[in-house]
């Protein structure tokens, strides 16, 4: 209230008290993605479990499970074991170690997160990618004892080559080390120096002890005073989420639904940009344009969709469009080709074999790839060293070449069609989790010298080809032979044969 005096009299003008919404910050109606990774025993799911205790995310049941299933295993503070609220696998809490990964959900006024809790140990780096892949950040623990470690810097790299370019470096344990500042700050700068050969710049330190539950949510100035930064949960409500719009309109077929003659519609979800009514689209790989005339969902018919939703797609005409193809903005289209640059890390005990055939399966396409390792990170050194295999939990860079067209965008502008995994055809194992980072030209090896290559090409391309200077001075190794389109792919399948 204000009060507002007059010469006569002392009138009192009630102000309308702010609403609740105003005081606090926006809430972010999507939830914020993030993992927990590093080493074995650096404290992750004690962190998870802090956290959830902390914002009183854990219901009562929950905490008197935790009590009980605590008994004979409380800490030197009396505590219940918090790592208990993710680790429910009975091998996990007989070994005192992450083996799945574990999802959970907490929130605050703020806004809603949810969390990975990934393992640390290096024969179950591939669940820790599997979590990375959808993460927005990634809360990086650190024992303040033991310092940067080989699994630390494993993780690191494999969260940025899944594109999370927010890190927290949760420097945990801090009061094993009776709040050292100087160990603090030289795993800091350790860290940084590191996290510069991954292109990753966006990164908070935080001294912590997630079990005291100092500076996870509540501050620990007490303890730490030279440290005036933000919490763990002050950063969180603070981080951004990323988005598909940074592509035009993207729609893997998930499926053709025709329930009757008068209705033919494409399932799927939109896994970048925006599509409205109106708006102009190509279908890959036939390269058939279309119109949009109608988005249709499970209960209503929609004017417009963006990234995430699930819908069915409505066209002015027919095309030929089954599972597996992609339905584009016309003006902003994916690279199409048979051969791209990817990097990828390797599952499985028998690597990545030079030359062998796999499956690579992104969305819902599935193709034919034959892979040749070039190069694998050095973890210890952050070099990239020339390799003929890739082995398990290997890091390398390879090229990937298709028995057919292939269709993606590149990881960095769009994590869904980016992303890819490969199969062993023999196993039907997944061998390899891959990001593909370009395009390539030289397909096949066709530079060597020791090959030729047949090209069917259309007569007037031909012709322009053949009136250029280049070509001009190689006459004499070219033969040119004419023929018609029906021949050429003949002779074309009899030498794939």
């Amino acid at each position: 209230m204000t009060v507002s005096a007059t010469a006569t009299a002392e009138v009192l003008v009630p102000v309308e008290e702010p609403a609740i919404d105003q005081v606090r910050a926006i809430r972010d109606s999507r939830p914020l993605r993030l993992i927990t990774c590093g080493s074995v025993d650096d404290g992750k799911s004690t962190l998870i479990g802090r956290l959830l205790w902390d914002t009183k995310a854990v219901k009562e049941d929950q905490a008197a499970t935790l009590e009980r299933d605590s008994s004979g295993r409380q800490n030197d503070l009396g505590l219940p074991d918090f790592a208990l609220l993710l680790d429910g696998l009975q091998a996990e809490r007989e070994q005192g170690i992450t083996i799945d990964v574990a999802y959970r959900y907490f929130s605050t006024d703020r806004r809603s997160f949810i969390v990975a809790d990934t393992p640390g140990h290096e024969q179950y780096t591939r669940n820790m990618a599997t979590g990375a892949s959808t993460a927005d950040l990634a809360v990086l623990l650190v024992d303040a004892r033991a310092g940067i470690l080989e699994q630390t810097r494993r993780h690191a790299t494999i969260a940025a080559l899944m594109g999370i370019r927010q890190f927290v470096l949760a420097v945990n344990k801090i009061d094993l080390t009776n709040y050292d500042r100087a160990r603090f700050e030289g795993i800091t700068h350790d860290f940084r120096e590191f996290a510069l050969t991954l292109g990753v710049k966006q990164i908070t330190a935080i001294p912590m002890s997630a079990l005291k539950g100092e500076n996870v949510v509540y501050e620990g100035s007490k303890a730490m005073p030279w440290y005036d930064g933000p919490t763990l949960v002050e950063t969180l409500e603070k981080a951004t989420t990323r988005s598909n719009q940074t592509v035009g309109f993207r729609l893997p077929v998930q499926r053709v639904s025709r329930p009757g003659e008068s209705f033919r519609g494409y399932q799927g979800t939109v896994a970048g940009g925006s599509v409205k009514p109106g708006d102009s689209v190509v279908v890959l790989p036939s390269g058939m344009v279309a119109n949009v005339t109608k988005i249709v969902t499970f209960d209503l018919v929609r004017n417009a969709a963006v990234a995430g939703d699930a819908i069915t797609l409505v066209l002015d005409r027919q095309v030929d469009v089954a599972r597996g193809d992609m339905i584009v903005a016309i003006d902003s289209q994916p690279m199409t080709g048979r051969g791209f640059d990817a990097q990828l890390v390797a599952l499985q005990p028998e690597g990545i074999e030079p030359g062998k055939r796999y499956w690579l399966k992104s969305g819902a396409r599935r193709q034919r790839v034959s892979i040749d390792p070039v190069s694998q990170l050095d973890l210890k050194t952050s070099k990239w060293n020339a390799a003929e295999k890739l082995g398990m939990n290997a890091i390398g860079k390879v090229h990937l070449t298709f028995d057919e067209q292939a269709i993606f965008d590149s990881y960095e502008q769009n994590r869904t069609t980016g992303a890819f995994i490969l199969i062993d055809p023999d196993t039907n194992n997944t061998v390899a989790g891959g990001m593909i980072t370009g395009r390539r030209s030289d397909i096949g090896g066709i530079h060597k010298d020791d090959q030729r290559v047949l090209l069917s090409l259309p007569a007037d391309l031909a012709e322009k080809i053949m009136a250029t200077e280049l070509f001009a001075s190689r006459r004499q190794d070219v033969d040119v032979r004419h023929t018609n389109a029906g021949r050429a792919a003949e002779i074309l399948a009899d030498l794939d044969e």
